[in-house]
Parts: structure tokens; C-alpha cells; sequence
């Protein structure tokens, strides 16, 4: 059996840079991953690179082979970067599967090769894989993709059939329709967007649909099957027609597999890890972070799941996941959606005193520049004490911008300093004088 201080299970973010870090203080670090194809986790190769490489290549106008092959080309480079930066850090990367045989030892397999590991630290950091509903036909018809494969695609669809109205569809509906697909989304829920403000959520749907997005919502999925090399989508007793189907049910915890009913590392009814504030699992010595862990599923977190580990690890500071406020979050439709903290129903259920204002981004100067009047500015302040309880920024530029707003937020940084602030201009960032103007 070969020891190491530190184990990590899976190539993610936070888990890549754990041992990058340990590695680096003079810690004897293995990095298992089963897919040489997922170095540097799913953000780079799957996620936000692949999927945003694809949006801004759709915005430039590039066809749909080009846009393939960017993505390509920037999917490599950056996987093959992560693998050398990790290399050179002195960790040992093993490319195999990875499974719990007890609470400290590691069963790594490749092919008919097998070896035991053990750490007195152990981190889990397998990341997500997409759901699946019980739909008749779902997995056994051909041309039938996750958000994984529509992005291998060898040829673009010209209808295109997405199952799921959330983040993941949503992008995905943007990108194929801005591509000249015909996309059509099967929500079940009666309305796209429910957890964002109301103003933006029917403004998207309206921005979509003029993009070519058409949408059927309170929809019942009730089987998949193929004519030919054709998808049909039957949905209330209605038959529609695709070259191509992409599943979006939302992600789960990636545990299968990972035998840790040979351990004590306890599971939660919704499959995720167990952690406490830390991190750290039920079993001690053992951690576990990223989506695998059952928070937010966003490259950001689990780059802050590895600061609150490696503080752990180091004895630096006391930085916790109850420490974690006001994160923010962009949906990558076109013009981005982006939200940080409250909306207003959800301040108006919490009792909580506060007022909010609108600004459509029509009256904004910088978006006659830009030629997009599309969008609208909300923000929510408490009238007792001034300070900022959320935001949704909705047009172009707004992933930048929320950020100004979140870090006010967790400084306590009073509205009426965004409404007073001098900002370059003519900018996008410059309208909060405007919207925080109560």
C-alpha cells in the first residue's frame, strides 16, 4: 500500500488546487482522476469555458463549425495547462478510478491494474453528473444528449428539442437559436425563471423568444422515442419533431461508484456528501468539496470550498461556509442575467423593511452605445439601515457588474454610496447612481 499525506479524488477546482498548494508546502500528494479528458474538472472541459466559448462565438457570428472548433481549441489548452501546473507542483497524478475500500484507503484501478492508497487526508471532489428523469425512451433513443454531449455535436441540428427550462437549457436554447437552430424548451414548470425577479423572468422569455426560442411551459414529457434518425417528444398527447434532443434536469452529486458504503461517510436524502463547516465529512480526516458536497453548483464556490479546506489544513484563519454570504450568479443568455441576495418577494415574505426601484436599461446612455436596449436594473435596500439586500442586473455587461454590488454587500457599504459614486463613463456600471436614486 502507498502512503501519502493527502489524497484527492477528482480533477475539479477546489480539489486541483488543494493539492497544487499541498504539493507546493512540501506535502506528499496523489490526484486521482478516472478520465484523462476531464483534467482540470468540469468547468474547463464541460461547464463555463466550453459553453461561454460557444456564446461569445455565437455573438461574433462564427458558424456552428467554427464555434466547435474554438471551443476545441480552447478546451485543450487549458486542460493541458491545469495538467502541467499540477505536474510541475510535485503531485502525483494517477489517471484511474478511484473507490473507498475503508475510511483511509483508496482502491485506484486502470484496466486490470489495481493499487491501494492511503492519506490521513482524504478529499472528495467527483463534481456532478446530469439527472435523469423516469421519461419513457429518454436513454435508449438515438440523437438524445446531456449538456455534455450537445457540446460534441458533429453537425448542428436544425430543430432542436430541449427538456428543462433551467440555467443549463436556458443557455443552451440562447446559444443554438443565436447558432440558427430552431429551439423548442419543455418546461414544466408554468413560467421560465420563478426564483429571479418577475420583471426580468418575462423580459428573458421575451428576449428569447425573439430570438427563435419557442417554449412550452406546464409541459408533461411523456415519452421520447425515434422515427428514423428523427427524435419525437410526445408532451400531452402532442407529437413533436427534432434532429436532436438535450436533456436539462438540473445536476446531482457524482457518488456512484465511489464505494463509501464501505465507509462512515454519511450521504444526505438528496445523495450529496455530508459536510460540516469545514467541509469535512462524518468520517474525520475526510473532506469533501465542490458539487459533490451538495452547495451550489458554481466554479466559485468550490474555488471557496478549497480557501476554507486549506485553512483548515494550514490552521489559517477561520474562514467557514457559514462565513459565505451574498454569492452571486450570471445566466448566460444573451443579455446576461445576473442576480446577487434577495428579490423582492423574497424580502417581502421575510417581513423585512425595505423599498425597491426598477431602471430598464432603454434609459440607460451607455446602451444606446452598445446598440442593446435590452434589460432592466432592480435593487432592493433596507430602509432601516440603507444597506444593499439584492440586485438583478439584467443587460449586457451585468456578470461584471454584479460584483461591485456583492462586495458592497458584505462590507455593509450603505445604497447611497453606489448612488453617489463617480464612475468612468459612458459605462454600464455608472446606471447605479441612477437605479440606487431612491
Amino acid at each position: 500500500m502507498k502512503s501519502y499525506d493527502i489524497i484527492v479524488i477528482g480533477f475539479g477546482k477546489a480539489g486541483k488546487t488543494l493539492a497544487g498548494k499541498m504539493a507546493a508546502i512540501g506535502k506528499k500528494v496523489a490526484l486521482v482522476e478516472q478520465n484523462a479528458a476531464n483534467y482540470g474538472g468540469t468547468c474547463i472541459n464541460i461547464g463555463c469555458i466550453p459553453t461561454k466559448t460557444l456564446i461569445q462565438a455565437a455573438e461574433n457570428n462564427l458558424t456552428f463549425e467554427q464555434a466547435m472548433t474554438l471551443k476545441e481549441t480552447v478546451t485543450t489548452r487549458l486542460r493541458n495547462k491545469n495538467q502541467m501546473v499540477l505536474e510541475n507542483s510535485g503531485t502525483d497524478l494517477i489517471n484511474a478510478h478511484a473507490k473507498f475500500i475503508s475510511n483511509k484507503v483508496i482502491e485506484v484501478s486502470a484496466g486490470d491494474e489495481t493499487e491501494h492508497l492511503t492519506a490521513e487526508t482524504i478529499i472528495i471532489n467527483t463534481g456532478a453528473v446530469s439527472n435523469v428523469f423516469p421519461i419513457p425512451g429518454l436513454l435508449e433513443s438515438k440523437n438524445v444528449v446531456d449538456s455534455t454531449g450537445i457540446q460534441n455535436l458533429p453537425e448542428q441540428p436544425k430543430r432542436l428539442g430541449i427538456i428543462g427550462g433551467g440555467n443549463i437549457g436556458l443557455e443552451f436554447a440562447s446559444l443554438y437559436a443565436r447558432l440558427g437552430s430552431q429551439v423548442t424548451v419543455f418546461e414544466n414548470s408554468p413560467v421560465i425563471l420563478g426564483r429571479y425577479e418577475e420583471v426580468a423572468a418575462k423580459l428573458a422569455q421575451q428576449y428569447l423568444e425573439e430570438d427563435g426560442v419557442s417554449f412550452v411551459l406546464g409541459s408533461q414529457v411523456e415519452a421520447v422515442a425515434n422515427r428514423g434518425e428523427e427524435v419525437v417528444v410526445t408532451e400531452s398527447g402532442k407529437e413533436y419533431v427534432f434532429d436532436t434532443v438535450m436533456y436539462a434536469m438540473g445536476r446531482k452529486p457524482a457518488t456512484e461508484g465511489l464505494g463509501l458504503e464501505n465507509t462512515d461517510i454519511v450521504v444526505t436524502d438528496r445523495g450529496a456528501v455530508q459536510v460540516d463547516d469545514y467541509c469535512e465529512t462524518t468520517v474525520p480526516g475526510v473532506y469533501a468539496v465542490g458539487d459533490v458536497n451538495g452547495g451550489l453548483q458554481f466554479t466559485y464556490t468550490s474555488l471557496d470550498d478549497f480557501r476554507i479546506v486549506f485553512g483548515k489544513l494550514t490552521d489559517y484563519g477561520h474562514y467557514n461556509l457559514q462565513s459565505r454570504q451574498n454569492v452571486p450568479n450570471s445566466l448566460f443568455i444573451e443579455p446576461a442575467l445576473s442576480q446577487v441576495g434577495l428579490t423582492e418577494k423574497a424580502a417581502q415574505e421575510a417581513g423585512l423593511p425595505y423599498k425597491a426601484n426598477e431602471l430598464l436599461v432603454a434609459n440607460m446612455p451607455r446602451a444606446h452605445v452598445n446598440n442593446d436596449l435590452r434589460g432592466v436594473y432592480k435593487v432592493i435596500v433596507n430602509t432601516e439601515t440603507n444597506e444593499i439586500l439584492g440586485a438583478t442586473l439584467f443587460g449586457s455587461g451585468s456578470h461584471e457588474i454584479i460584483n461591485l454590488i456583492k462586495m458592497a454587500m458584505d462590507n455593509k457599504i450603505p445604497y447611497t454610496y453606489l448612488k453617489n459614486q463617480i464612475f468612468t463613463h459612458p459605462t454600464m456600471a455608472e446606471n447605479l447612481n441612477d437605479v440606487f436614486n431612491f
